[in-house]
């Protein structure tokens, strides 16, 4: 029986930053995949800023020992947010007063389309039992239920956690719970938050972080 993973890495590195608190490390996460779940074949889709060869490299030299490691990557350009303008009044002379405060900028890498297809082209796989999907993009719904309209089983990778900070929770492992009431088909959300010992980046205090 076969098992194929497939990596939404910009979905996934955002999850792990901004709601557990930690930096994945994609050779540990291949690692992983291997030696717990005997994954054959593991597709990562990063967003790699053009001229970021530091990025391009890292994911370059991932390597299996058994599985299969297919990166496809694909490029994308920082733009700059538009600033926002606040009209106030000084507490002085009361004048009006235009202040403008930079939004910053920002990044997106969608890689939806690349992953779905992906995915598509490999069920037809002899022997494919299982597919790991990394994301919590409540989108890949659609294409999970084609898959277990298949036979095929689906383990997700995300957490249900909220965005530390807040108290908002990740919609997809309702959707997930949805998805398996509707269809009768368990579909398994693996919690990050319980791997994150395993998968982490070991940081040096000293060490420059590049995502």
């Amino acid at each position: 029986m076969k098992r194929y993973a497939f990596i939404d890495v910009q979905n996934t590195e955002s999850t792990c930053l901004k709601i557990l608190g930690i930096i994945i490390d994609w050779q540990k996460t291949i690692n992983y995949l291997e030696d717990r779940w005997s994954c054959e074949k593991i597709f990562l889709y990063p967003g790699i800023e053009i001229g970021d060869e530091e990025r391009r490299e890292m994911f370059t030299d991932l390597k299996g020992s058994t599985a299969e490691v297919l990166v496809i990557s694909k490029e994308y350009k920082k733009y700059k947010n538009q600033d926002k303008v606040i009209a106030t009044h000084c507490p002085e002379c009361q004048s009006p007063v235009i202040s403008k405060i930079s939004m910053g900028y920002s990044w997106k890498c969608n890689c939806d389309v690349e992953l779905t297809t992906d995915v598509f082209l490999h069920l037809a796989d002899q022997d494919l039992s299982e597919i790991f999907l990394f994301s919590g993009d409540g989108d890949f719904v659609c294409l999970i239920e084609e898959i277990i309209k298949r036979e095929i089983a689906v383990k997700v990778f995300s957490s249900a956690l909220p965005i530390l900070g807040t108290k908002d929770k990740k919609r997809l492992a309702t959707k997930l719970k949805q998805l398996t009431d509707e269809t009768g088909k368990p579909v398994t959300l693996l919690e990050m938050n319980n791997l994150k010992l395993k998968l982490q980046k070991n940081i040096d205090e000293t060490e420059d972080i590049n995502l």
